[in-house]
C-alpha cells in the first residue's frame, strides 16, 4: 500500500487502537481506515455515545481477532485507526458537531476515494455523525446504494431544534441524492405517520428479513454499497447499551447472513454508531458491537486489497 497524503488535521489519540489496526496519521490507497466521532449533542433520551468510539477500542483485544463466520482473520490485512475527531473547545452543541463534520471533511475531502480505492469505517457517537461520511460516498459514487439498518427511520427534516439530528440522518442524506442512487432500509420499527407513508410510497423499507437479504443479494457485484448501522437496529435482550431502544429488534446470526452477502459485493464504506457503554454496565453491548465492527472490518480490509 502506498502514502495517498498526510492527515491533514489533528486528531485526538484513541484510548487503544482498534484491535490489529496500525495507528497513523496517514490515509493509505487500498487501505481501509478508521476514525472515531464521539458526538452525543442531539440525543434526545439516553445519552453516552459520545464514548462509543474509544469503548468499542477498549474491548477490541479482549476479542479474537479470527471471524469463524467468514473463516478470516483481521491479523491478516492491513487497516489503519486514525484516531478521533476533535469536538473542538466551544460549548455549543452545534458548533461542535460542525467542527467535527470540518474535519472529517478536511481529511477525506480531496480525496478520491473510488479512484484509491479507500475504505473509511467511521465509529460514534450517535446517528447525526454519519452525514459527513455519507455525503462523501454520494459525492464519490453516482451509482452507491445506501444500506440503513436501524430501529428508527431517521427521516424527520429536524427535530428538537436540530436540522442536523440524529433523527434526521437520513432526511439529510437524500438532501445529497442523486438519480443513480438508492436507499434501503430495513429493521425498522419506530417512526412517524409521515416517516412511514415516505418509506411505502418510495419503496425504500423492507418489511421481512428474507425480502430484505433478497434485495441485497439481487444489487449487481460491482455497485458500491455504504453501511450505515445504528446499533439499536438490534434488539435490546442483545444489545441494551444504546441511548434509545425499540424492542422487536434482530440478532446477530441475521446480520452475519448480510455479511456473507455484503463480502460478494462492494462494500465501500460504512459507519456504527449509537453504542453508549456506560448505559450497559456489564460491557456486553461494547463486546457485542466489536464483533459486529471485526466483520465489518474483514470485508472492507478484502474489498480495499483485490
Amino acid at each position: 500500500m502506498h502514502q495517498i497524503t498526510a492527515l491533514s488535521v489533528q486528531t485526538e489519540t484513541p484510548v487503544r487502537e482498534f484491535f490489529g489496526a496500525q495507528t497513523d496519521a496517514a490515509i493509505y490507497a487500498n487501505g481501509t481506515h478508521i476514525i472515531g466521532f464521539g458526538f452525543d449533542g442531539t440525543a434526545c433520551f439516553r445519552k453516552g455515545t459520545r464514548n462509543g468510539p474509544d469503548g468499542l477500542r477498549s474491548v477490541s483485544e479482549d476479542i479474537e481477532s479470527y471471524s469463524p463466520y467468514l473463516d478470516a482473520d483481521l491479523f491478516d490485512l492491513p487497516f489503519y485507526d486514525l484516531g478521533n475527531l476533535s469536538l473542538g473547545t466551544s460549548d455549543d452543541v452545534e458548533a461542535q458537531w460542525q467542527h467535527a463534520t470540518d474535519q472529517f471533511d478536511a481529511a477525506f475531502g480531496p480525496i478520491d476515494l473510488a479512484a484509491n480505492k479507500v475504505r473509511v469505517l467511521t465509529l460514534g457517537g450517535e446517528h447525526s455523525i454519519s452525514y459527513a461520511p455519507i455525503r462523501k460516498y454520494l459525492q464519490q459514487y453516482p451509482e452507491l446504494v445506501l444500506l440503513h439498518l436501524d430501529a428508527h427511520a431517521d427521516l424527520r427534516d429536524g427535530f428538537l431544534g436540530y436540522h442536523y439530528s440524529h433523527a434526521s440522518i437520513i432526511r439529510r442524506s437524500l438532501d445529497h441524492f442523486g438519480p443513480g442512487h438508492q436507499l434501503i432500509q430495513y429493521g425498522i420499527r419506530s417512526g412517524t405517520r409521515e416517516e412511514y407513508q415516505y418509506m411505502n410510497e418510495h419503496g425504500t423499507v423492507r418489511k421481512s428479513r428474507k425480502d430484505f437479504l433478497d434485495s441485497v443479494a439481487a444489487i449487481p457485484a460491482d455497485r458500491p454499497i455504504y453501511l450505515t448501522l445504528d446499533l439499536d437496529y438490534f434488539d435490546p435482550a442483545f444489545l441494551p447499551g444504546t441511548g434509545t431502544p425499540e424492542p422487536g429488534g434482530e440478532d446477530f446470526h441475521s446480520y452475519v447472513s448480510l455479511m456473507k452477502i455484503l463480502r460478494e459485493k462492494n462494500l465501500v464504506g460504512a459507519d456504527v454508531v449509537e453504542l453508549s457503554p456506560e448505559i450497559d454496565p456489564t460491557g456486553n453491548s461494547d463486546v457485542f458491537a466489536a464483533k459486529i465492527v471485526r466483520e465489518l472490518l474483514i470485508i472492507l480490509n478484502e474489498k480495499g486489497a483485490l
